[in-house]
């Protein structure tokens, strides 16, 4: 009696769509067990799988073309700086231009930069303020003729020795100090290089 009890109550689970009242009861009963477990896997597996391959789909999606990376910036000929307008400046051979229009207006003018300990710094800078005769307050004051400043701690084109390394700033002779100085305006572009 309890055996039929368990068979009639796996049957109606198994027909109410209760997958777990099928598992437990179709062990006593082997006809039961392998009518119940075959219905039950396609029942259970059939709704998963579409549902997978169809989320699979759905997130699969080939990347959107990515744009070709710039070209590299082309330097002034005669010069190692790629700005169009300004000055360049190249560290290692102590020269200097000014660039306008993308071409070289003047120089290449000889340079003295800073010394050990106090170096110019390399990069991308602007012309910031002018000062016609400028002096150093932290070096004597020293006199500064046609101060060009371009970076904000006080490094700057101006008037120096030729000869002897600088505190930080771009020694020029006195005419090449100030065609700078007449020249740039604030705002203006300095590449520095090493």
């Amino acid at each position: 009696m309890r055996r039929a009890a368990l068979v009639a109550i796996a049957f109606l689970a198994t027909a109410c769509g209760t997958p777990e009242a099928s598992g437990p009861v179709a062990a006593p009963s082997s006809s039961t067990s392998s009518s119940t477990s075959s219905s039950a896997a396609p029942t259970s597996e059939s709704p998963v799988a579409p549902t997978e391959t169809a989320e699979t789909t759905a997130t699969t999606k080939t990347p959107d073309p990515q744009p070709a990376p710039p070209p590299p910036p082309v330097t002034v000929p005669g010069t190692p700086c790629d700005i169009t307008e300004g000055a360049c400046v190249r560290l290692s051979t102590n020269e200097s231009w000014l660039i306008s229009g993308g071409k070289i207006s003047y120089g290449p003018v000889p340079t003295t930069s800073g010394m050990p300990g106090y170096e110019t710094p390399v990069g991308y800078h602007s012309v910031l303020w002018k000062v016609e005769l400028d002096y150093s307050r932290d070096f004597g004051m020293a006199e500064m003729p046609y101060s060009t400043y371009f970076v904000s701690n006080g490094i700057a084109f101006h008037e120096g020795s030729l000869t002897d390394p600088s505190h930080g700033c771009i020694h020029l002779s006195r005419e090449a100090a100030a065609k700078y100085f007449h020249t740039l305006r604030v705002g203006d572009q300095v590449q520095v290089t090493a």
